[in-house]
């Protein structure tokens, strides 16, 4: 069977009141990507060949982050909001000329994914995504007639019986494009609140005899995010699902409640991920690599056999080679280290190499920044560098070279050489002897 073409509209332009945030609500971030790229990610994995998302006059930042994604004539304006069946209406001309069906989705619902979405498209007619609710509440109820769905019927207008009902509405549709429109073009507003909403499409279609059905999702995979408390909540459920598939595909996690993951995370089968460990967006871990408590990673590559940490930093472009060592308190930001390298302790590595089997000393800092410019220090294979030494870039310490300890190098050391930069000791017999009796002869005078 062919697939008719797709297309998205996606709800947000809500006002987000409740987050008590400047940040607009559907730019929150769940698993480390907003809640808004969720659902776009979502209508990209069902193929739709148009997305649109609609947006509120009072949030441009939203409409600037949808530009930068998909393009300006992917976003509609709703102004002023009145209600979600209008907020509907306000894509159909960026959705001009589309032959084929659409899904009307939300902004604010980050953990509902393309395979959860896709059984919406099978049919023709009117079809709605419900859940079965473990507390029912407010949502609107699902009146199935076996296969058919009935009704929608919202909390505060059903009967006992209704209320009863423990299929509940998503408020995700999908309907064919044209029919869609033209149900919304008589969709009424006397209602308490003088709004348009979508799902009375349900009740306009059955009248006029198209098919409506529901099929269903989990509850969690469409749990709307409107406060901080529920933002948390879908954090705790990605952060758990996305836990479960690495224990699931052979990464070993003594305290996987402790780690926290992003939405892009890859960790190979046989890594170590130790207790406390965040990973920021862009990280990517190999299979037999450890990454120790309380470390950092992200925007980082570490290779198999590689340690990270405990406490230790990985920014982005950190790329850490086979069997490569960043221990305790070490930084590294877009720093590629070779097989074998060594950062054990106390330093900072920013912008630059690191060859193979060198050893990077205690207190070590890359002196990457003038104030205006990076600069990029290489360290040669095989090269020792001293304890407490600052390296100013731009410099090149070559292969098998070595810094002595406490050194500022500020230029190039050859292959095989060793530099020193710092002052030569000077010794004073007797001289702190007589400094602090003088002191402690002056204090007592004080009484």
């Amino acid at each position: 069977m062919t697939t008719r073409p797709r297309a998205a509209i996606i709800l947000a332009a809500g006002q987000g009141t409740r987050m008590k945030s400047p940040l607009p609500k559907v730019l929150h971030p769940v698993g480390g990507r907003a809640m808004l790229d969720h659902a776009i990610d979502a209508a990209e994995g069902l193929g739709c060949e148009r997305i649109v998302v609609v947006v509120g006059a009072h949030s441009p930042e939203v409409g600037a982050h949808v530009t930068r994604r998909l393009g300006a004539g992917a976003v509609a304006l709703q102004d002023p909001p009145l209600g979600t069946g209008h907020a509907v209406l306000a894509a159909r001309e960026a959705l001009a000329g589309f032959d084929g069906d659409v899904v009307v989705t939300y902004g604010d619902v980050p953990l509902l994914k393309a395979a959860d979405i896709a059984p919406v498209f099978a049919g023709a007619g009117v079809t709605v995504i419900g859940f079965e609710a473990r507390d029912p509440g407010a949502y609107g109820r699902l009146i199935l007639e076996g296969q058919t769905l009935a009704a929608i019927v919202e909390a505060k207008e059903a009967s006992a019986d209704q209320l009863a009902v423990t299929a509940c509405n998503s408020g995700v549709l999908a309907a064919p494009a044209d029919l869609l429109f033209a149900l919304l073009d008589r969709v009424g507003n006397a209602n308490a609140k003088g709004e348009y909403y979508l799902t009375d499409v349900v009740a306009l279609a059955r009248a006029a005899g198209y098919p409506t059905r529901a099929v269903f999702a989990g509850e969690d995979a469409v749990m709307g995010v409107n406060a901080q408390a529920e933002l948390a909540a879908a954090e705790a459920l990605f952060q758990r699902v996305r836990r479960e598939e690495l224990l699931a595909a052979g990464v070993r996690m003594p305290a996987p409640e402790t780690v926290h993951l992003s939405w892009d995370t890859e960790i190979g089968p046989g890594a170590v991920i130790e207790p406390y460990v965040v990973f920021g967006p862009g990280a990517r871990i190999a299979g037999g690599a450890r990454i120790r408590s309380f470390s950092h990673v992200e925007g980082a590559v570490v290779a198999a056999g590689a340690e990270v940490g405990p406490y230790a930093r990985l920014r982005p472009g950190a790329d850490l080679g086979p069997d490569v060592k960043v221990g305790n308190f070490v930084e590294v930001k877009n720093v590629a280290m070779a097989k074998g390298a060594k950062a054990n302790h106390l330093a900072y590595l920013g912008d630059g190499t690191v060859g193979e089997g060198a050893n990077v000393g205690a207190g070590t800092i890359f002196c990457n920044y003038d104030g205006f410019n990076k600069h990029r220090t290489e360290v040669g294979a095989g090269a020792f560098i001293g304890s407490n030494s600052a390296l100013v870039a731009p410099v090149r310490i070559g292969e098998g070279a070595m810094t002595g300890s406490g050194s500022v190098i500020t230029e190039d050391v050859p292959d095989g050489a060793l530099a020193l930069g710092r002052a030569r000791q000077e010794v004073r017999p007797g001289w702190a002897e007589r400094f602090m009796n003088a002191m402690r002869a002056r204090k007592a005078a004080k009484g």
